[in-house]
C-alpha cells in the first residue's frame, strides 16, 4: 500500500473547480464562479488553482475528469497543463483522468459514508469509457462513449457499474435544457446559470395532467413538440406556464422511476446515492422517499453533485481504487465536504468595513441581539467562517428571516433576490424536530430534498411553505454547523419555532465569497442588516 499523499483534482469545463484531498478527505474545494462572479464559469481550472493555491511540496498526483471536448485540456490550456506536468515531474508523480459518470458516482458514494449503496448518475452528458476499468490514454472514438445515465453498486472501496445509457438513448438533462431555452426563454448555463429551479417552482403550482401526454413519451430523448408549447406560452396565461412545468416535472420523474425500479427490486438497497446535474432536482429527490418507503432507508446527494463535484470524485477514485493508491475507506466527519471554501479572518473583514465607512456603520452585538432583530421582521445576511461548497447556502453565506411572517417571501423576492414572485425559500430546521413538522423524518443537511410539511403545522411558518405544502428543507445538527444550530435553537427558545427562513446570500449572481462581495451585495439590495457572525459585527446603512 502506497503512502498517502495530497491529491489535487480539477475540472476545466463549466462549473470550473479544483479540490485538494488529504488523507482521503477533501480539505479545499473552490469554484471559479465564486470569484469571477459568473455562474457556472467555464474556464481553465489549473490556472485558477495556480492563482489560488501554492503548496505542492507533497502533491504527487493530479487527476481530472475525462475530457473529450475540443481536444481536451492539453489543447485548450497547454501552458497551465505544462505547469502541472512540471510539478508532477519534480515530485515523481503522475496525472490520471477518469470517466465522467464514474467520477460523479465516486463523489456521491464515497462522500456518503455508506458501506454499500445503489448509485445513480443523471445529467445531460459526459465522456465515459466503454470499459469502466479504463482510466487514461484512451482513443476517444473507439473506447469512449457520451453517457447521460448510469447505475452502479458501491461496496466498501469498490464501485461496479451495472448499466449505462448513451446520449441518444436517454437524456433527461438535455431535454430540460431544450425546454428551458426554447419554451420558457430561460438560461441553461454560463454565464447566467441554469434556471431549472424556476421550472421546479412553477411545477408545484401546475396541473400535470393537462400536458402530460405531450411529454411522457419524449422527455427522455428530446422528442418534444417545441413549437406547440412556444405558441401556448405566447398566447396563454401564467397558469399555462405552471401546467407545462408540472408536466415536464412529472414526466421526468416517471421516466427516471422506470429506469431504476428494476434495480431497486433486484438489489433492495438500504442506501441510495445520486449525482449529476439532474440530482439537483430536489422535487425528484423527495419523490424517492415516497416511491421506496420501507425499502430504501437513506437517500444521499452530495453537496456538490453537479460538474464542480467532479474534481472531488476524481480524487476519491485515485485514493480508493486498487489500481492506484489503494487506500482504505475513510469515514468523514459529519458535513466534512460542506464548508471547504476560504475563511476570511478579522483583518480582511475590518479592512472592507473601513473601506465602506462612508456608506455603513457597524457595532459589536451578540447572537441573541440578532435573533431579536429577526423576530422583528428584519432580513439579515450572514457571513461566517468557511464558505459552502455547492450551490446551497447552509448558514455561512445565508440570508435569514422569520418564517412566521406570511409576507416575508414576497418581501425578499421583491426587495432582495429580484426574482419571480412564486419562487420559494427553504426552511432550516433542527434535525430533532423534523419528525414533528414533515411527513418524512429525513436527514437533509445539504438542502437536497423537497418534502411535504405536515398539514397541521403549515400555517405556523407560511413564508417557507410552497403552494403545494412542500419545502426544500435543510436539517441542522451541532456537528453540521455549531453556530447555525445554536442560532436556530435561540430562535426556537424565543418563538417556539425550530425553523428559520434561509436563502443564499446573493442577488442573481453566485453566492458571495469574500467580505467585499458581502458588503457590495448588502448595499445593492434592501437587506436590513449584515452580520459578520465570527467577529460579532452587525452592519447597517448610514
Amino acid at each position: 500500500m502506497e503512502k498517502a499523499k495530497r491529491i489535487i483534482g480539477f475540472h476545466s469545463g463549466h462549473d470550473c473547480s479544483y479540490c485538494v484531498l488529504k488523507n482521503g478527505v477533501p480539505i479545499i474545494h473552490n469554484e471559479l464562479e465564486r470569484f469571477s462572479r459568473k455562474k457556472e464559469h467555464l474556464g481553465d481550472a489549473l490556472e485558477f488553482l495556480f492563482q489560488s493555491y501554492d503548496d505542492y511540496e507533497d502533491v504527487k498526483y493530479f487527476c481530472n475528469m475525462h475530457d473529450g471536448w475540443k481536444g481536451g485540456i492539453t489543447e485548450r490550456y497547454p501552458d497551465t497543463f505544462k505547469k502541472m506536468n512540471n510539478i508532477i515531474d519534480r515530485n515523481k508523480g503522475k496525472y490520471y483522468y477518469f470517466g465522467h459518470h464514474q467520477t460523479h458516482a465516486a463523489n456521491a458514494f464515497y462522500s456518503s459514508n455508506f458501506d454499500d449503496a445503489l448509485i445513480i448518475t443523471i445529467d445531460a452528458g459526459g465522456w465515459d469509457f466503454k470499459d469502466p476499468n479504463m482510466h487514461s490514454n484512451a482513443n476517444y472514438n473507439e473506447e469512449t462513449i457520451i453517457t447521460t445515465f448510469t447505475i452502479s453498486l458501491g461496496k466498501g472501496t469498490k464501485i461496479d457499474r451495472l448499466h449505462i445509457k448513451d446520449i441518444n438513448e436517454f437524456n433527461i438533462g438535455a431535454t430540460w435544457n431544450l425546454c428551458l431555452e426554447n419554451i420558457f426563454n430561460l438560461s441553461t448555463g454560463y454565464p447566467y446559470g441554469n434556471q431549472a429551479g424556476t421550472i421546479m417552482a412553477m411545477a408545484c403550482m401546475g396541473d400535470s395532467n393537462k400536458y402530460f401526454e405531450d411529454f411522457k413519451n419524449g422527455i427522455h430523448n428530446k422528442s418534444i413538440n417545441i413549437n406547440k408549447f412556444q405558441q401556448i406560452i405566447k398566447n396563454g396565461t401564467e397558469q399555462d406556464k405552471f401546467d407545462i412545468a408540472a408536466a415536464i416535472q412529472r414526466a421526468s420523474e416517471e421516466k427516471i422511476k422506470e429506469q431504476i425500479d428494476s434495480y431497486i427490486k433486484e438489489y433492495k438497497p438500504k442506501n441510495l446515492c445520486l449525482a449529476g446535474g439532474v440530482s439537483l432536482n430536489s422535487v425528484l429527490i423527495g419523490k424517492l422517499y415516497e416511491w421506496y418507503d420501507g425499502i430504501v432507508e437513506n437517500v444521499y446527494v452530495p453537496p456538490v453533485p453537479y460538474d464542480a463535484g467532479l474534481a472531488i470524485g476524481a480524487c476519491q477514485i485515485l485514493w480508493h481504487d486498487e489500481r492506484f493508491m489503494n487506500q482504505p475507506r475513510v469515514k468523514w466527519e459529519d458535513n466534512s465536504p460542506t464548508y471547504l471554501g476560504y475563511t476570511y479572518h478579522e483583518d480582511s473583514i475590518f479592512k472592507e468595513l473601513e473601506n465602506n465607512k462612508d456608506k455603513i456603520k457597524f457595532k459589536k452585538v451578540t447572537d441573541d441581539y440578532v435573533v431579536d432583530l429577526l423576530t422583528d421582521n428584519n432580513v439579515i445576511s450572514i457571513f461566517g467562517e468557511g464558505s459552502e461548497s455547492g450551490r446551497r447556502a447552509l448558514g455561512n453565506r445565508s440570508i435569514l428571516a422569520d418564517p412566521r411572517n406570511p409576507q416575508m417571501k414576497d418581501i425578499i423576492n421583491k426587495k432582495v433576490k429580484h426574482r419571480q414572485w412564486f419562487r420559494p425559500f427553504a426552511p432550516s430546521i433542527l434535525k430533532e424536530d423534523v419528525k414533528d413538522w414533515f411527513e418524512y423524518d429525513i436527514n437533509s443537511p445539504y438542502m437536497t430534498a423537497v418534502i411535504k410539511f405536515k398539514e397541521e403545522v403549515r400555517e405556523k411558518v407560511p413564508a417557507v411553505v410552497h403552494f403545494d405544502g412542500s419545502a426544500r428543507l435543510q436539517t441542522v445538527t451541532k456537528n453540521d454547523n455549531k453556530w447555525y444550530y445554536s442560532f436556530i435553537n435561540k430562535f426556537k427558545q424565543k418563538t417556539g419555532i425550530p425553523i428559520v427562513l434561509n436563502t443564499s446570500f446573493n442577488d442573481r449572481e453566485p453566492i458571495v465569497e469574500t467580505p467585499e462581495h458581502a458588503i457590495n451585495c448588502f448595499l445593492g439590495t434592501s437587506i436590513d442588516y449584515l452580520y459578520f457572525r465570527d467577529v460579532n459585527i452587525l452592519v447597517e446603512r448610514l
